[in-house]
C-alpha cells in the first residue's frame, strides 16, 4: 500500500474556539527544539515536554477549530520541530526525505490522546445509566434449570425491551449511533452487556438524579428472540441474578481528540471517583455532573480547584475567621460524555481531588 504523508496542519485562525485571549503561550522549562515521537507516546504526554499548560497543545499547532474535533494524526517516527522565530512559538512536523517504500502491513496507529489502558473499560463498560434507559432495557426475569444466579456459559431470559428508539442506539462518546434504516432496523442487536444499577447520582447543587452508577457483570449474546428472549451469558464478572438488567454492547473506540479548553465558561462538581473512594489522584477516573448538555466535548480539559482552607487570625483583642481562596489543583482530560454526566481521567494534581472539588474552563 502506498502512503503518502498528507500535511494536516494547513489553517491558521484567529477566531479559535478554544483560544486563550491575549495570554501568550508558556513553554515548559526545557522545552526541546527537535521531538522523535515514539510508541508509547500520547498527545498529552508530548505536549506537558513544550508546554507549562498542555491543553493549549491545538494553539501550538496553530489548528482551526475544525481540526480539534477530529483525531489528531501524529504517528510514531515523525519529527516535531519547534520553531521561536515568531512572536509565538509554533510546532511543526519536520520534513525528512528517504526512499519511497510500499507497505504490505497495516498503516501504523496514531497516537492517542490519553493513555488508553486508563479509559477502556470505560469507554466499553455501561458506567452511567440514563434514568430513561433503566425502563427501556430488558430485565432478567429467570435463569437456566431456575438457579439463583448464572454464570458464564448459562442461559438467561430476560423481558421484552419497551422502548428500542431509547435503547438501541449505540452510545459513543456520548453521540448516538442508530441500528441501519430497513429490516435490519427491527431486529434485536446480537452482541449485549449485563448490568445491575447502582447508586444514584445526585448533583449536589439542584439534588436532581442525573443517572445511576452501574455494576457491569459481563457480555452475552442474543440466541432467540421474543418475550421472554433468551440469552447466552459469555463473559460473567460478577454472579447474575433476577432484576439484573442488559444494555446493547458499544463499539469501544479509544479516543484522540487534540486537548483543548472548553470554548464557554463550564463549572460543575466531581461526583464520584472511581471504585467509591473519596479522593483520587493522577490517572484515577471521575464522574463530573457535567455533560454535553452544558457544552462539554470529550477532548475538553479541565481545571480543578482545591478548596481554599479556613484559618483563624488571632489578635490580642479579637479573633477572625478567614475563607483562603480556591487555587488551582490540577488538570483533568474529558474522554466520555453523557447528556448530563461526563468521565474524566486525571491527568495531574499537586493535592488530592476529593468528591465535591469544583471543576471548570481553564
Amino acid at each position: 500500500m502506498r502512503r503518502i504523508i498528507s500535511a494536516l496542519f494547513i489553517s491558521i485562525s484567529s477566531t479559535l474556539a478554544f483560544a486563550q485571549g491575549a495570554a501568550p503561550l508558556q513553554l515548559a522549562d526545557g522545552a526541546p527544539e527537535r521531538y522523535v515521537v515514539k510508541p508509547g507516546d500520547t498527545l498529552w504526554g508530548i505536549s506537558a515536554k513544550f508546554l507549562k499548560d498542555p491543553y493549549r497543545w491545538g494553539e501550538l499547532w496553530r489548528l482551526n477549530a475544525e481540526d480539534v474535533r477530529n483525531p489528531h494524526r501524529i504517528y510514531p517516527g515523525q519529527v516535531l520541530a519547534l520553531d521561536r522565530s515568531g512572536d509565538q512559538p509554533r510546532l511543526m512536523l519536520e520534513t525528512i526525505k528517504e526512499p519511497r517504500h510500499e507497505y504490505v502491513e497495516p498503516l501504523r496507529k496514531a497516537i492517542p490522546s490519553i493513555p488508553p489502558q486508563h479509559i477502556e473499560p470505560f469507554l466499553s463498560e455501561p458506567r452511567v445509566i440514563d434514568p430513561s434507559l433503566l425502563t427501556a432495557a430488558p430485565r432478567v426475569v429467570a435463569l437456566q434449570d431456575n438457579r439463583v444466579v448464572a454464570g458464564a456459559g448459562d442461559t438467561v431470559y430476560a423481558s421484552a425491551v419497551t422502548a428500542s428508539d431509547k435503547l438501541f442506539p449505540v452510545f459513543l462518546q456520548g453521540d448516538a449511533r442508530f441500528v441501519p434504516e430497513g429490516p435490519e432496523a427491527a431486529a434485536q442487536p446480537k452482541a449485549w452487556q449485563l448490568f445491575r444499577p447502582s447508586k444514584p447520582l445526585v448533583d449536589p447543587d439542584t439534588n436532581e438524579t442525573l443517572g445511576y452508577e452501574s455494576l457491569y457483570l459481563g457480555t452475552a449474546r442474543l440466541t432467540q428472540g421474543g418475550v421472554p428472549s433468551s440469552y447466552l451469558v459469555l463473559t460473567a464478572k460478577m454472579e447474575i441474578q433476577r432484576d439484573d438488567q442488559l444494555m446493547p454492547a458499544p463499539r469501544q473506540d479509544v479516543p484522540s481528540y487534540v486537548p483543548r479548553a472548553p470554548a464557554t465558561m463550564i463549572q460543575g462538581k466531581v461526583l464520584a471517583i472511581y471504585s467509591g473512594v473519596t479522593y483520587g489522584g493522577p490517572q484515577t477516573i471521575v464522574t463530573l455532573n457535567r455533560g454535553k448538555a452544558d457544552g462539554l466535548e470529550p477532548g475538553h480539559v479541565l481545571a480543578v480547584d482545591a478548596a481554599g482552607a479556613k484559618v483563624i487570625y488571632r489578635s490580642d483583642s479579637e479573633r477572625t475567621d478567614y475563607q483562603l481562596p480556591d487555587s488551582r489543583n490540577g488538570l483533568m482530560y474529558v474522554f466520555r460524555v453523557f447528556d448530563r454526566i461526563s468521565y474524566a481521567l486525571i491527568m495531574n494534581a499537586t493535592a488530592p481531588v476529593l468528591v465535591g472539588d469544583v471543576v471548570r474552563t481553564p
